[in-house]
């Protein structure tokens, strides 16, 4: 049975399903180190805009290799022993690398 960890895990990696390249989103001032904000968003069918104070998603804090990681474990259908085979890893290295990055997210969570 799964445990109450992984699935949240899970609902929070649905969201990669809509990401369609993998380009590292800057969440961080260059300037200042504070935490960026998006405020406003842009139709680019009609230009109608929405301005406003909008939090990056928690995912954006990923490095691009883990974002990798949990858009293979979506297309692999969370199954870490093709995950495995595909890597060329062992079933506990990728079991290993999946919980620090549940402890990450977690973590980057808990902050907000």
């Amino acid at each position: 049975m799964l445990n109450n960890t992984f699935i949240k895990f899970i609902l929070l990696l649905i969201i990669f399903i809509f990401i369609e390249e993998m380009k590292k989103f800057p969440n961080v001032c260059p300037s200042c180190d504070t935490k960026l904000e998006v405020s406003k968003l842009t139709c680019s069918s009609c230009n109608t805009e929405v301005s406003g104070k909008f939090m990056l998603p928690i995912w954006t804090q990923l490095t691009l290799e883990e974002q990798d990681f949990v858009l293979q474990f979506l297309l692999n259908s969370g199954s870490l022993k093709e995950m495995a085979s595909q890597l060329g890893k062992s079933y506990p290295t990728v079991r290993n690398k999946l919980d620090d990055l549940i402890d990450k997210l977690l973590g980057l969570k808990n902050n907000d």
